[in-house]
């Protein structure tokens, strides 16, 4: 898993709980790196469930609300961080469908080595899409969170149900009005 995922992570514990719940997460948990991240290095994906997992027990928050809040938080950081990928797009609907031959290609590009979730998209009418979320990472709260960010960042109506399988979770976007 990427490194930023981690430093975005902690970044939002910082500013959600302060600096002395990111060093006690750190100090606290076993982790195989130590918990030193760069934004470009390479992490066993168990790290920020380990972290995740103490944050739920000091926070009281149940892991699922944790990873949902950091998807949402990622976004907007996303946003901040690559510009350029929302450049010239409007439409929340739109921007989601084209998540792997665009954002998941240019990020390929970036770092080969990038192990992304896959999302098949299907658009069923203009205002009407699905996302099918695999990832043998099975974090289907936190791409929630990130498609939550998404429907906030473009400040559209739009609905968004889940659906959880057992290999896969399935997202149904449906703008209103």
């Amino acid at each position: 898993m990427k490194g930023i995922i981690f430093t975005e992570f902690l970044e939002l514990v910082e500013q959600t709980w302060g600096d002395a719940m990111a060093d006690q997460l750190l100090d606290e948990t076993d982790l195989p790196s130590g918990g030193i991240y760069t934004a470009v290095g390479t992490y066993q994906h168990s790290e920020i469930i380990s972290l995740v997992n103490a944050l739920s027990e000091k926070s009281q928050l149940p892991v699922a609300k944790l990873l949902h809040l950091f998807g949402e938080h990622l976004f907007g950081r996303f946003v901040a961080l690559y510009p350029s990928f929302f450049t010239d797009v409007q439409d929340p609907l739109d921007f989601l469908q084209g998540i792997e031959q665009i954002i998941h290609a240019e990020v390929l590009k970036l770092y080969p080595d990038a192990e992304l979730p896959h999302f098949s998209a299907e658009r069923l009418s203009l205002n009407a899409l699905t996302l099918k979320y695999n990832s043998p990472r099975k974090m289907g709260d936190f791409a929630q969170g990130l498609l939550t960010g998404c429907i906030r960042y473009f400040g559209q109506a739009i609905s968004l149900d889940t659906e959880n399988h057992a290999d896969y979770d399935l997202f149904k976007l449906s703008r209103h009005g």
